[in-house]
Parts: C-alpha cells; structure tokens; sequence
C-alpha cells in the first residue's frame, strides 16, 4: 500500500497514479482508467479527470493508493 499526501485540495486520478508510479506517463494512466483497470473506493472508475480527497482509496494492477491529507 502506498500514500500520497495531498499538497491542494484534491488530486486527479491520472495524477495520482503517475505520482505511485504506477504508470510511466499520463498516457498509460489515460488508457488503463479508460479500459476499466483502476477501482476508485472499490468501483471501477473510467474517469481520468476524478477527484480525489483525502480518504480515497484507489486500486490498480494489485496495488492501493490510499489519499491523505
């Protein structure tokens, strides 16, 4: 499990899973949300775009991504 701490309000989806480096680039962060392969509180989440507070748990290729303040 890894943690990223917000330095704003909120992050977006894409955004966070470049920052675990999960993705290389926000390209494969673009495609992998797009075809269903990331879970945003335990529901598949296709929005690139999505914001994410402080509490938020997303899940992608075993991996959880849990948001702090």
């Amino acid at each position: 499990m890894q943690n990223i701490k917000l330095k704003e309000e909120f992050i977006k989806l894409g955004q966070a899973l470049k920052a675990a480096d999960l993705v290389g680039d926000g390209v494969q962060a673009k495609y992998e949300i797009l075809d269903g392969n990331v879970k945003v509180n335990g529901e598949v989440c296709t929005m690139r775009g999505k914001k994410l507070y402080a509490g938020d748990k997303v899940e992608f290729d075993g991996q959880v991504i849990t948001i702090e303040e």
